[in-house]
């Protein structure tokens, strides 16, 4: 049975009790509910991928209570430190080389030579890393490939009976994941778009690369970071993307005005704000999900979303959601 922990002072010295015993806990950031273990027990490590089903070869992101404690664990470069001082506490992560005394355990990494970490937004989260005083490893709270989980009952749904706790801090401002940097070359190349702009990114750092996200490279070596399987983020119904008009089998995942003949719709943004659809994008697909099927309806049609801004981070997880599934 999976404690669900009001967000209290006691109840997060539980919660780090549990993340230092090897448990598993659940928790919001200001992205998405992560599924957090003390990332320098192997062992816990491991329980993330069994309670997921995830594949071991995609690396976990590990979280930090600050910058300094981040950068302990891995060499920090200049743009590193820019943007350090710029975006954190908030959502961008950077992969970095891990430093020869790093406490991560490998697994975490995937055996990469790198890590990826951030310092998250989120009050509650950053009391809990504080009082765990640990890196703790957490992907998103929900089972691999499915779509990641923006408040506690959301984690509960997919994950309850597979872990200790979730610690419910409310529902996640952003609503995306966090964008993912790799800063262990000489040139910064984004490998996810996510909670903070590329051009807000290219603002402190200069041009930025955008990475192409792959399955597995030929020789079967592991993805360089979190969030780069092809088909992730998915609901159980099919995706259309970029509808214009829509099927009598369809529900709609609207942006803007709606579809006409609509029997199911679920409103990102009335007025095409990017962080309001951001926000709501993850609920909007857990609602038509569970919804849909008792109208008869097969499929999800999602309108076209601007690909700028958080547009980018919008656009990449439903590209994915959309995916084949048999990849």
């Amino acid at each position: 049975m999976t404690l669900c922990l009001a967000a209290t002072d006691q109840n997060i010295t539980q919660a780090a009790r549990l993340l230092a015993a090897g448990e598993l806990v659940a928790f919001g950031t200001e992205t998405v509910y992560g599924l957090g273990a003390d990332a320098t027990n192997a062992r816990a490590v491991a329980a993330i991928f069994e309670a997921k089903g995830r594949p071991q070869f995609n690396p976990l992101i590990c979280h930090y209570a600050s910058a300094e404690a981040a950068f302990a664990d891995v060499e920090a470069n200049d743009a590193a430190r820019k943007l350090a001082a710029e975006f954190w506490p908030g959502p961008l992560t950077l992969v970095l080389p891990r430093r020869a005394d790093c406490r991560v355990a490998l697994l975490a990494g995937a055996g990469l030579e790198t890590l990826a970490v951030r310092v998250p937004a989120h009050p509650l989260a950053a009391s809990l890393l504080r009082e765990v005083d640990l890196p703790v490893a957490a992907p998103s709270a929900n089972r691999s490939g499915q779509i990641s989980p923006t408040t506690a009952a959301h984690v509960l749904a997919g994950l309850q009976g597979r872990i200790a706790a979730v610690l419910d801090c409310g529902p996640c401002r952003v609503g995306v994941e966090s964008t993912v940097l790799d800063l262990s070359t000489g040139t910064p190349v984004l490998l996810r778009p996510g909670g903070a702009a590329l051009e807000a990114l290219e603002a402190v750092i200069g041009p930025v690369q955008r990475g192409v996200p792959i399955e597995q490279t030929a020789a079967g070596r592991a993805l360089r970071s979190p969030g780069m399987l092809v088909s992730h983020y998915a609901p159980a119904l099919p995706v259309r993307l970029r509808a214009e008009i829509l099927a009598a089998d369809e529900a709609l995942l609207a942006f803007g005005p709606p579809l006409p003949d609509a029997k199911l719709v679920f409103q990102l943004s009335a007025s095409k704000n990017l962080a309001e659809a951001a926000a709501r994008l993850f609920e909007g697909l857990h609602w038509l999900d569970a919804q849909a099927p008792g109208l008869g309806l097969r499929r999800i049609a999602a309108m076209s979303v601007p690909e700028s801004g958080l547009g980018l981070a919008i656009n990449d997880r439903l590209d994915r959601a959309a995916a084949p599934r048999d990849l």
